[in-house]
């Protein structure tokens, strides 16, 4: 069989030898042979290791779609993805100061997308394989908290009460501090005897919080998540960050960049992991699209104590970005954007005069294009920190920091 040498991983993990021939679960230097389908390997057989192959910490690992680079040494992962970064930076001509990586510990995810299915015997949950709709199984998963791993048998007896042999369930697990909160996707429509049976599984489970398609079917208490000291109760399906060391981790870097700031926009603020710890020092303003999650927001802040003052507003960005004259009395801003980034929102701020911009981002390339702009309106961009709370994957988090010069 022809012989192949992985000279780079991509962005989605794969190694890569000339061609481009995409190889799955290889590292740069090692040799490989395979069956060529398209573009892409299969079969592979590793002739040459690289010496930053380890083994796998998780057995499900060789079927499981979940994470991409188990193979790879932390030592080697980390450095991937800082350069990851470096490069989509240097695409668009700019050099910064790119700190060590700060990565999320093995079972601390509080929150997973899970695929679950009928069968003719019950149903299965897990993650999907690598590259295809089928679901894998995942009891000893390396990933998440062993708490949120109860929520895999509760997700396939929620299939067989209103799953459809013919579709899939995608069930939002995300851990709350008094207990499980779930939402579900793709299930069968509410009726009255379906809402009495999933009422009667999130007594039996014990679950804080079951919604379906959005609608809220049963609540035990209240599952609220702490935003410094501020408890918030997110609508359901809402966003939160995968893991705390995380968001600790993010949450420092800007509470360095915005230090001895009095005044702070939070931009795409959502439930207000960022404003309301930074409100303990500081007034916030607030703004995020989805208004349910600026009201979670604004309950939280009022309920807690000891915090500043924190306005807020429910505004699409994309559309109407705040613009200078409305950022003129802020001393510092913070920017935490969906993948897509915040073109229109960030040229904005490009034509302002805040002294002082923390921005993260969940998406390198689209990031460094964004910097771009604001290198190129006067900002220096002082130092990136890069975040791994997504351990063993592909998916990259950061935060920088960008200052008037």
């Amino acid at each position: 069989m022809e012989q192949y040498t992985i000279t780079r991983l991509g962005h989605q993990g794969d190694g890569i030898a000339e061609g481009p021939v995409f190889a799955p679960l290889t590292l740069p230097g090692e040799v490989v042979t395979g069956t060529l389908d398209g573009t892409r390997l299969t079969d592979i057989r590793i002739i040459t290791p690289s010496d930053q192959r380890v083994a796998a910490p998780c057995r499900h690992y060789k079927s499981c779609g979940g994470c991409q680079v188990q193979h790879g040494s932390d030592a080697f992962v980390a450095d991937w993805k800082v350069d990851i970064v470096r490069h989509a930076l240097a695409a668009q001509g700019i050099e910064a100061s790119l700190r060590p990586v700060l990565t999320s510990a093995p079972k601390t995810r509080r929150r997973a997308s899970l695929s679950v299915r009928r069968t003719k015997k019950g149903a299965m949950a897990g993650f999907h394989a690598r590259a295809s709709d089928v679901i894998v199984q995942i009891p000893d998963c390396q990933l998440l908290h062993p708490d949120l791993l109860a929520a895999i048998p509760v997700a396939e007896r929620l299939a067989v009460i209103g799953g459809s042999r013919k579709g899939e369930l995608s069930v939002l697990a995300t851990l709350s501090t008094v207990g499980l909160d779930l939402a579900v996707t793709g299930g069968k429509p509410l009726d009255g005897q379906l809402r009495i049976d999933l009422s009667a599984e999130v007594e039996a489970s014990k679950l804080a919080r079951l919604s379906w398609d959005d609608e809220v079917v049963g609540q035990r208490e209240p599952p609220a998540q702490h935003f410094g000291r501020a408890a918030v109760v997110p609508p359901p399906g809402a966003f939160l960050q995968a893991t705390p060391d995380g968001e600790a981790a993010l949450l420092g870097a800007i509470r360095e960049i915005v230090a001895g700031a009095n005044h702070i926009a939070d931009l795409f603020a959502g439930c207000g992991t960022f404003a309301l710890p930074l409100a303990e020092r500081a007034e916030v303003h607030a703004v995020e699209g989805d208004k349910d999650m600026i009201a979670a927001l604004d309950l939280g802040w009022r309920r807690a104590v000891g915090l500043k003052k924190v306005t807020h507003e429910g505004r699409d960005l994309f559309r109407r970005p705040l613009m200078p004259d409305e950022l003129r009395k802020m001393d510092a801003v913070v920017i935490d954007p969906p993948r897509a980034g915040a073109e229109a929102q960030v040229r904005e701020l490009a034509a302002s005069t805040v002294p002082v911009i923390a921005f993260v981002s969940c998406n390198p390339v689209t990031f460094a294009r964004d910097a771009k702009i604001l290198v190129d309106a006067g900002y220096s961009l002082s130092w990136v920190q890069v975040v791994d709370q997504f351990r063993w994957s592909s998916h990259i988090e950061l935060v920088a920091r960008f200052s008037l010069t």
